[in-house]
């Protein structure tokens, strides 16, 4: 059963960074629905959706690694997973909101 809801996790994970692959899906990133058309002009849209899209892959890859101990039976698995998936999630949030990365 844990496999089940780590491996639709995972694939949500999947569908969002391909959405953002394909250069859409802008409207579902936090912040940037809700600025000003002035912000949104200044920001580069192309690349803020591939930093978007590494970031959903990486945390995909994360759940992976939860959803591997249910098939290779060691829980620590689960942990490890899980410690990966909150590290890569600040780190990206970290690197998605400081130093003017994604302005024009």
């Amino acid at each position: 059963m844990l496999l089940a809801v780590f491996l639709v996790i995972t694939a949500l994970f999947v569908v969002l960074g391909i959405i953002f692959a394909s250069g859409k899906g802008a409207n579902l990133i936090a912040g940037y629905n809700t600025a000003s058309h002035e912000e949104k002009a200044q920001t580069n849209e192309k690349k803020l959706l591939k930093a978007m899209s590494v970031l959903m892959f990486v945390l995909a890859g994360c759940f992976l690694v939860s959803a591997s101990s249910e098939l290779f039976h060691i829980k620590l698995l689960i942990w490890i997973g899980q410690a990966l998936f909150v590290v890569v999630l600040i780190a990206g949030l970290v690197y998605l909101n400081t130093g003017n990365r994604f302005k024009k």
